[in-house]
């Protein structure tokens, strides 16, 4: 081989395995952030559900609430009819 060839050959593979390295380290990295991000839609998922079996819960008490909050109104309006007339 030539000396121009032999020293370009040299600069050309110093210069890939850098960026080889480079690569590596990108990549160490990347699945570090992968990872934070997983756990983060995990516990996502787990406030979306919890805020759902919540929503639920008051879906269904916020009818008989409802009822009874009217069954007091009432009650409140005939107990102050009979006290004005009483």
């Amino acid at each position: 081989m030539d000396t121009a060839a032999l020293v370009l050959l040299i600069i050309v593979s110093s210069v890939l395995a850098l960026f080889l390295l480079v690569l590596i380290v990108a990549l160490v990295y990347l699945i570090g952030i992968l990872k934070q991000v997983k756990r983060i839609t995990e516990r996502a998922e787990n406030v979306a559900d919890s805020m759902e079996s919540a929503a639920s819960i008051f879906e269904r008490t916020a009818s008989p609430l409802a009822v009874l909050k009217i069954i007091g109104d009432i009650v409140d309006k005939a107990s102050r009819i009979r006290k004005r007339k009483g």
